[in-house]
C-alpha cells in the first residue's frame, strides 16, 4: 500500500462499477476512496454496518437516505458520521463523485 498520494489522481472513467480503493488500514480503522459515476444503492438495499463510518464528499454530490426517513444532500466538503447499525443507502451520486470513507470498529 502506498504511503502517499492524491485522492483526485487516477480516477476511473465513467461507465463501470463504483470503485473502492483502500488508502490506509490498521487493526480497527480503514480509509477508502470511493469513486461514483451516477451510482446508487440497488432499490430496497440498506447498508447495516457493525462499525461506525465517517464519509466526506471530496468532489461532486450525493444524497444519502436513512431508514428512519432522513435524507442528506451532500456536496464537496460536506461530511457526516454514521453510527453503527444506522441503516442507510446511497440514493444518488453525481458524475465523478469522489468520497473519503473512514470505517472504525
Amino acid at each position: 500500500m502506498p504511503d502517499h498520494g492524491n485522492v483526485l489522481n487516477d480516477l476511473p472513467p465513467s461507465g463501470g462499477d463504483e470503485r473502492f480503493d483502500t488508502l490506509f488500514t490498521r487493526a480497527d480503522t480503514r480509509v477508502e476512496r470511493i469513486v461514483s459515476h451516477c451510482h446508487a444503492s440497488p432499490p430496497g438495499f440498506w447498508y447495516d454496518q457493525a462499525q461506525a463510518e465517517w464519509v466526506m464528499v471530496v468532489q461532486g454530490e450525493a444524497v444519502i437516505a436513512f431508514a428512519d426517513g432522513e435524507r442528506r444532500a451532500m456536496r464537496a466538503g460536506d461530511w457526516l458520521t454514521i453510527p453503527p447499525h444506522r441503516r442507510h443507502r446511497v440514493e444518488s451520486t453525481g458524475e465523478g463523485t469522489v468520497w473519503l470513507a473512514v470505517h472504525v470498529d
